[in-house]
């Protein structure tokens, strides 16, 4: 995503302008690019709806926002009081955001500073349009180039919302996740209920990612995170769909592990945004084994 600016001038309404600023930026293109038309916010959702479409991508509408869960961008049109539990840019017209994250989260608000970071579940949300792709076909990814790092921190948490302890060496359970971290022991706060699931086993984030938000103004110390395994010199991004090794265990990367609200409320507010496709990876442990501070992380 990208920083857009509210379109200037007086063609169309705030809604409708401020809606264009987030489509704007998950789209990333320049808002003068957006079709703008008058008549509201309805004329103009067709108009992106053919926009989009010329892309390759569509506007759908979510018929249960509040209970919206999908790792993806969405906006939401919310009343400008925001919450339940008190104002966030004072009263008035609806505003749109954009939310992002299981649980989602709000990551641009242009209208209502206030509201970011807020979780969706909390705002009163009257209407809801996912950005997706019109086309389904999963296509092979390109052969990833030899992928090699090291751990540089190890962290588990006992229970749901304890702080990460740091450790040297972990002991690493196949199918479970590391001994004495919440997920080996199903008490997370997103453990699966019934059965296992892929990718609850381990967590994964690169140093280089926190390196860049310190240099950037926003320092997050590994423990924030709240991810298993700090790695160096390898992208874990590509490691999705890949079977590696830490150590001696072997591991099967699953798919991102993007940041949400319940993150941001545990680790402090800004958290959210700047983690989107940079937060880390999720992870099967395949065997037993033995994890250690500096030990080797590659591709199988």
């Amino acid at each position: 995503m990208i920083d857009v600016e509210l379109p200037p001038g007086a063609v169309s309404d705030e809604l409708t302008r401020g809606f264009a600023v987030c489509l704007a930026s998950v789209t990333e293109v320049p808002g003068t690019d957006l079709p703008l038309p008058d008549g509201g916010l309805r004329h103009a959702l067709g108009a992106w709806r053919t926009w989009l479409a010329e892309r390759g991508s569509g506007l759908v509408p979510i018929a249960e926002p509040d209970r919206f869960q999908w790792a993806g961008w969405w906006i939401a049109v919310v009343e400008r009081g925001g919450a339940a539990g008190g104002a966030a840019g004072g009263a008035g017209a609806s505003v749109p955001v954009l939310a992002f994250g299981t649980p989602p989260g709000v990551v641009l608000s242009p209208q209502a500073p206030g509201l970011l970071g807020r979780a969706t579940a909390e705002l009163r949300i009257t209407e809801a349009y996912a950005v997706a792709s019109l086309d389904p076909v999963l296509r092979p990814a390109p052969v990833a180039p030899e992928l090699h790092g090291t751990v540089e921190s190890l962290a588990v948490a006992t229970v749901a919302e304890a702080p990460m302890q740091l450790l040297g060496t972990a002991r690493a359970l196949a199918g479970r996740g590391l001994d004495g971290d919440r997920y080996a022991a199903r008490a997370g706060t997103f453990s699966p209920r019934a059965g296992h699931r892929p990718g609850y086993d381990l967590t994964l984030v690169a140093a280089e990612v926190l390196d860049e938000l310190g240099a950037a103004g926003h320092p997050l110390e590994f423990a924030a995170t709240r991810r298993n395994v700090l790695t160096r010199g390898i992208d874990v991004n590509a490691l999705v769909g890949r079977t590696f090794r830490i150590g001696d265990v072997l591991c099967a990367g699953r798919r991102l592990c993007e940041p949400c609200a319940h993150l941001e409320r545990l680790s402090g507010p800004g958290v959210l945004r700047p983690l989107i496709h940079r937060g880390g990876l999720r992870v099967d442990l395949l065997t037993d084994g033995e994890i250690r501070v500096g030990a080797p992380v590659t591709v199988v």
